[in-house]
């Protein structure tokens, strides 16, 4: 029996170990696979038609082998498209052309733009990553557009009619301290990404925005006047503000109304805020809306404070993503989702052996990448999401069918455990267990 249930492990599945996180030994992986990796980038202009896109030591493929060293399940860009910014062009991508881009960006090929061949992509490095769904956002201040792309598919999660957005647009809110507008001079745009629902119970709502940078005066005020508006936003358009209903007061003009998400799905949001905290800036705005604490005015599901990262970079210990500021964040519901890890990535200061692959072969000094790649650096957080109910061959209960679970029942069944291995619930082990494991692995029963 022994040698028949070695058989069905290897007949079964033949899984890659799920990587686990040791950035003093340049693994910087997801430590649970169920986890989302959400990441978020301000790229400097680096990601444009125009850009060379060799293995060199230049910008593009400092970013193509920082995302392929990264791997998030989500990744939300800003500042792509600006040719003349990154002085290889001039004007700003299109909405098709950057489209294109991100395209070459992860899956190489002939670049129809700068000639020849792309000669650094994402799959170069990693072929079995991809992030395959691409937005690409229509509201741009004439030379920047931001990104989102995803390892999972957008869908219409709320009924609304669509599944991508680049900007929203509301009335004023006599009743709250909204004044109606946007997300911005860029928008605020969201995707409603399609988990799997063999592995999560809800899906995920993922928000990405560049707010006006500046030091005067009227920059604050205009990131203040787009935090102010994503956070009425998410309160009452996705959270319903306790309500029941989407957008309550029936100030949002678009996008139309639809119905709230499951409670399962939560909100997650960042990009360049471009402000450092203070003791109401935007970023506070985001999170706590009007009033800091309390249970019914935060932009959480339920009506209290979204938490924001604190991400520090685990080897180094800073704290900042562009020069001496912490500029790049990401937000969350975290009465739906919990940051198991949050971190940033810079190269610099790192020892040669803790930067992670592909990152280390970066041209002439890897420790180089990150100051070549962008002048921001990356916010990482691995969130643990509600799982979907565990099926019984999901014999370790993480939410994945692979080798482990395989093992696990054979652990089961050789050691004479019921709770693990009686699958047809006949009291007893026997063939007809195996022939039952066998039967829901392979119909990956939900």
């Amino acid at each position: 029996m022994r040698s028949l249930l070695t058989a069905v492990a290897f007949a079964l599945v033949a899984a890659p170990a799920v990587a686990q996180w040791d950035p003093f030994n340049a693994d910087w992986g997801k430590s649970d696979e169920t986890d989302l990796r959400v990441m978020t980038w301000n790229v400097q202009d680096g990601i444009c038609r125009t850009n060379s896109k060799a293995d060199a030591f230049d910008n593009w493929n400092g970013i193509v082998r920082i995302i392929a060293s990264l791997q998030p399940d989500v990744l939300i860009l800003q500042e792509c498209a600006d040719n003349s910014g990154n002085g290889t062009g001039s004007g700003a991508d299109s909405v098709a052309q950057l489209t294109d881009v991100c395209e070459l960006l992860f899956h190489g090929g002939a670049d129809p733009y700068a000639g020849g061949t792309v000669g650094s992509y994402v799959q170069l490095f990693v072929p079995a990553y991809d992030l395959p769904y691409i937005f690409v956002t229509p509201s741009s201040d004439g030379f920047n557009r931001n990104v989102i792309l995803s390892r999972y598919p957008f869908a219409d999660l709320n009924g609304n009619g669509t599944s991508q957005l680049g900007d929203f647009f509301q009335l004023p809110d006599a009743t709250a301290w909204d004044h109606g507008l946007n997300g911005g001079i860029r928008g605020f745009m969201h995707a409603e990404i399609d988990l799997p629902d063999s592995v999560y119970a809800g899906d995920v709502i993922v928000g990405n925005s560049h707010l006006k940078a500046g030091g005067s005066s009227s920059d604050q005020a205009d990131r203040l006047d787009a935090a102010k508006a994503i956070a009425y936003y998410i309160q009452y358009y996705f959270n319903g503000n306790q309500s029941g209903n989407d957008d309550p007061n029936d100030v949002v003009i678009n996008p139309a109304d639809g119905t709230l998400t499951d409670p399962n799905t939560p909100v997650i949001w960042g990009g360049d805020w471009n402000n450092n905290p203070s003791s109401k800036g935007p970023v506070e705005w985001m999170v706590q809306a009007q009033f800091s604490g309390g249970t019914s005015d935060g932009t959480d599901r339920d009506g209290t404070d979204c938490l924001r990262d604190f991400a520090v970079h685990p080897t180094t210990g800073s704290t900042t993503t562009q020069g001496s500021s912490k500029l790049d964040y990401l937000a969350w519901q975290d009465s739906i989702a919990t940051a198991r890890r949050q971190f940033l990535f810079n190269s610099s200061g790192m020892q040669t052996a803790d930067i992670p692959f592909p990152a280390d072969g970066f041209p002439v000094n890897a420790g180089l990448i990150s100051s070549f790649a962008a002048d921001h650096r990356p916010v990482v957080v691995d969130f643990i999401l509600p799982l979907a109910p565990q099926c019984f061959c999901d014999c370790d209960g993480n939410g994945m069918l692979n080798i482990d679970d395989v093992d696990c029942f054979v652990a089961g069944f050789v050691g004479g455990d019921l709770g693990v291995a009686d699958c047809d619930g006949s009291g007893g082990l026997n063939i007809d267990d195996v022939d039952c494991f066998v039967a829901c692995f392979i119909a990956t029963c939900p």
